[in-house]
């Protein structure tokens, strides 16, 4: 019996067809590779980059980091200082003594003028020594709280440090004017403008002003 062309011709056209392979059947991931996914991701990058870790998170600087050492020195010595007073309250006059009489004999007039200033406020203090005891370790937390800020880099605290220090500049230069010239505080004048200047400079490094 013999094939028609027609029947020919179909089988031929259903051999030459590929078949569809269920590997290459579009799927979501073929989707999101055409050109309008691609122009989306490049029209907003942030959406593929993962978010910072706190290990990616630059540390603060090593001024910075200097400061906070000196605030943790000055958290220490207040922590010292209210130490001694609930120690020595009730003797506070003789040990003061014998402590001004040890330091004239050790170093002379070195800084006499400050460690008198400090006996005078120390046997002020001596009256209402409890009260006096918490504003020191209240002012010795302040001060550890703010070097754990800028140790770590917080934002609060360059705001902090850099409100607190300003402040008492202008205060500072009002004793320096009207006082006889004293080279600690002028040490002390000169230190409180290097690390208001040091935190204004990291603020807009980070960008806060």
């Amino acid at each position: 019996m013999t094939e028609r062309p027609s029947e020919h011709v179909e089988s031929s056209k259903q051999r030459a067809a590929p078949k569809t392979s269920p590997l290459l059947a579009p799927n979501d991931e073929t989707l999101n590779s055409s050109p309008l996914a691609n122009d989306a991701a490049l029209n907003h990058p942030s959406t593929l980059e993962p978010p910072l870790t706190d290990s990616a998170i630059p540390p603060a600087s090593r001024s910075i980091q200097a400061v906070a050492i000196y605030e943790i020195f000055k958290g220490v010595g207040a922590l010292i200082a209210a130490w001694l007073l609930w120690l020595k309250h009730r003797d506070l006059n003789t040990w003061l003594s014998n402590a001004t009489a040890l330091w004239r004999k050790e170093f002379g007039q070195l800084l006499i003028a400050q460690v008198d200033s400090v006996v005078a406020s120390a046997l002020k203090a001596s009256v209402h020594w409890q009260l006096f005891v918490g504003i020191i370790l209240g002012y010795a937390s302040l001060r550890f709280i703010e070097a754990y800020g800028l140790w770590k880099d917080k934002t609060w605290a360059y705001w902090y440090s850099v409100i607190g220090y300003g402040i008492f500049i202008p205060l500072e230069l009002y004793y320096l004017i009207v006082n006889p010239l004293d080279w600690f505080n002028v040490f002390i004048f000169v230190l409180n403008i290097v690390i208001v200047i040091i935190v204004y400079r990291n603020m807009k490094r980070k960008g806060l002003i």
